[in-house]
């Protein structure tokens, strides 16, 4: 256990001392591979992901003085192929993810994944990372409604058909970036991923739930404060009365500006602030429109230049903040204004463009004094219209998918997710409720989908939380897991979950069961 403690430290902080002996890469990791940083006496900025460490783990891994075998090391130990030299590092992994199981709806689930990835540093500047996966599936029922919806499967891209393989999908998605960091005050990263503001499960300013797309990223430290801009392309795949813009040319594309400021303002308390505008690469008469670089100005608050080009692109403004209640417990939140009148907010009319989004949670590590006990709960909640936009060429969203929370808009939700970890052994449980207002039918806006006009809204005021069809969603999954190499996640699993969907006009529940042999860093949000 203690060694395990000492591995997972190093991955993630990385140590002076090591990396002036080897090369250091470094590697993106989501946010659950960061628990040591919420939990050090030092206030770090944990709420922009990807978080960037140094691989310094090499020296420790060589210290076994047991001769092992090729076969063992690569199997427990070591990267597929691991180049080690002082100007540079290579690691290359196979990724595979095997998984098979069953629905009680009387289907057979599986997931055949075979997946690359490379990663390189040249010196302590330069880093490099790309990994492919090629993918063919069958999903649970509810999952296959929203495929066949969008087109796309959660978080993986557009599908394809095979006849070779029945009725399942077909599909693929790439992922990569380019990272320099010329100085410890500042790193560039040109990349094909997705990114995500915040410390919770969820993220209702910018969310790493979708597909991927082209950014680049300028982070600055100096001091107490980071400060991020990012600059982004994304696909309207929503769009079919820009089709005919577009033909021959794929989907049309959006574009979006993001500004991050995080502040450590004492040791337990962090504020962040943030603004983003997304605008759209063709106007509503069909006019290329492209790139505007009015927005190449990285300052944060947008909104007066904005305002200055006569646009009436879409525009947000976001909170984030932590604090450090007790040594190893974290409490967290978000506030995001989408469009805000303040004589309307107080009149308590339910003005439509009232548009707000909130999030309260916490994190508590080594519950009861027992190592690798965790435990973390929120509680989202996102008014009626948030995120919209009177076209689907400027909402918030990207490939299908909101760029914020799966459920869109129109709800409250509450969740709360349990780990335990003993040497190679991972445990996990996760339970979600949910309750939310639909649409009674195709005309109908309650401000629940995001990829509805807003302009086709159903009424001017009496809008509230969770109005139209009144819907509850529960959701549990656990999860059985023993890693065999925690280099790339190479683990065997074993996973049950339930989904239950009730309100006035129908009633679905879903059973599944997977076991599975995985690796892979990769999370994606079914839990919708």
């Amino acid at each position: 256990m203690n060694h395990f403690l000492r591995v997972l430290s190093i991955i993630l902080l990385g140590l002076p001392s090591l990396a002036q002996e080897k090369s250091p890469v470094i590697t993106p990791y989501h946010a659950q591979n960061i628990r040591e940083l919420y939990m050090d006496s030092v206030n770090h900025h944990t709420a922009l992901k990807t978080i960037l460490h140094e691989d310094t783990t090499a020296l420790y891994w060589q210290q076994d003085s047991v001769r092992r075998t090729w076969f063992h090391r690569k199997l427990f130990r070591e990267h597929l192929f691991e180049f080690r030299e002082p100007e540079y590092n290579i690691f290359i992994d196979f990724l595979p993810d095997f998984q098979v199981g069953k629905s009680n709806q009387d289907k057979t689930l599986w997931l055949n994944t075979r997946g690359a990835r490379v990663q390189a540093n040249i010196g302590k500047k330069f880093y490099f990372e790309t990994s492919f996966f090629e993918n063919q599936g069958v999903f649970p029922v509810y999952l296959d409604s929203f495929i066949s919806r969008k087109r796309v499967i959660p978080g993986q891209g557009m599908i394809k058909y095979n006849d070779k393989i029945g009725k399942a999908y077909d599909f693929s998605y790439v992922n990569a970036l380019i990272s320099y960091t010329p100085s410890k005050f500042v790193n560039f990263t040109l990349g094909y991923g997705t990114n995500s503001y915040g410390d919770g499960y969820r993220s209702l300013i910018l969310s790493d739930i979708g597909f991927s797309y082209p950014y680049l990223r300028i982070t600055g430290n100096l001091g107490q404060f980071q400060y991020t801009s990012m600059w982004a392309q994304f696909m309207d795949t929503e769009g079919k009365s820009y089709d005919q813009a577009y033909e021959g040319r794929g989907f049309p594309k959006k574009w979006g500006v993001f500004h991050f400021l995080d502040w450590n303002a004492t040791k337990k308390l962090t504020i962040g602030i943030f603004d983003a505008v997304i605008w759209g690469d063709v106007d509503t008469a069909g006019n290329k429109r492209s790139f505007d670089f009015s927005y190449v100005n990285p300052i944060i608050f947008l909104r007066p230049a904005e305002y200055s080009v006569g646009s009436s692109d879409n525009s947000m403004l976001g909170l984030n903040a932590k604090y450090k209640l007790f040594p190893k417990t974290t409490i967290y939140g978000q506030f995001v204004l989408d469009e805000f009148r303040l004589k309307e907010f107080f009149s308590g009319k339910g003005w439509w463009a009232n548009k707000w989004a909130t999030q309260l949670g916490f994190r508590s590590f080594d519950l009861f004094k027992i190592p690798k006990l965790d435990l973390q709960a929120e509680v989202n909640v996102v008014r009626p219209f948030t995120y919209s936009f009177r076209n689907t060429l400027a909402n918030y969203a990207h490939y299908g998918q909101s760029l914020a929370h799966p459920l869109g808009a129109n709800f409250k939700e509450a969740l709360g997710i349990a780990s335990y970890s003993y040497k190679r052994w991972f445990f996990r449980g996760q339970v979600n409720y949910t309750s939310y207002g639909l649409d009674t039918n195709a005309e109908s806006n309650v401000g629940q989908d995001i990829f509805k006009s807003y302009d086709k809204r159903n009424t001017e005021y009496g809008n509230k939380l969770g109005q139209g069809l009144k819907t509850q969603l529960i959701y549990g999954q656990g999860t059985i897991a023993y890693v065999f190499n925690p280099r790339y996640n190479l683990r065997v699993e074993a996973s049950a979950a339930v989904r239950r969907q009730k309100n006035d006009l129908d009633s679905r529940s879903e059973m599944m069961f997977n076991i599975g042999f995985r690796s892979t860093f990769r999370q994606f949000y079914y839990d919708f």
